[in-house]
């Protein structure tokens, strides 16, 4: 499934344009296609898109949760903007009971990161975990990935090994 992030790109002109388009050719939902503060704009094309649209950078913090009631679909939670997984819990709950759909993102955090994301994955709608596959080195093994498909550890905690020293694999 494609999703596109517009990355708080577009104007509404614009993205009224393109959601359309974008809906026939099969994406599933449009992140952030307005800039972070755009609420009238985002309201209004919350009201004509046929597209769900997520919030990412408008919706950083707990506070920002009930913000984006009516303006947005869904929000995307990165557990390093918002200061980790309690809050990120605090924003699942606040968007649960404003029934907007939820989706863990990432940036380019290590599988240490992205392992604490896949504890929240029963909780979500969605997910975006591929940080460790954007890194030169990473500093922790225990995640793998299999064309798309993440095989998560069966160790206990984070079930991940960290590395000291990651160029030469140590422990």
């Amino acid at each position: 499934m494609l999703r596109v992030d517009a990355n708080a790109a577009w104007d509404l002109e614009t993205a009224l344009k393109l959601i359309p388009q974008l809906k026939e050719l099969g994406v599933e939902f449009v992140e952030q296609p307005l800039a972070k503060d755009n609420w009238e704009g985002m309201k209004i094309l919350y009201q004509e898109s046929p597209l769900p649209l997520f919030a990412d950078e408008a919706c950083v913090f707990e506070r920002d949760v009930e913000k984006c009631k009516d303006h947005f679909h869904g929000i995307n939670i990165k557990l390093t903007k918002c200061s980790g997984i309690t809050p990120a819990l605090r924003m699942i709950k606040k968007a649960r009971e404003l029934d907007l759909k939820i989706m863990i993102g990432c940036m380019n955090e290590s599988t240490i990161g992205s392992a604490a994301i896949a504890h929240l994955l029963p909780l979500i709608d969605f997910v975006d975990m591929d940080g460790p596959l954007l890194l030169e080195e990473d500093l922790a093994t225990g995640i793998a990935y299999d064309y798309g498909k993440i095989i998560l550890p069966d160790e206990p905690g984070l079930g991940i090994k960290v590395h000291l020293n990651p160029s030469k694999g140590r422990t």
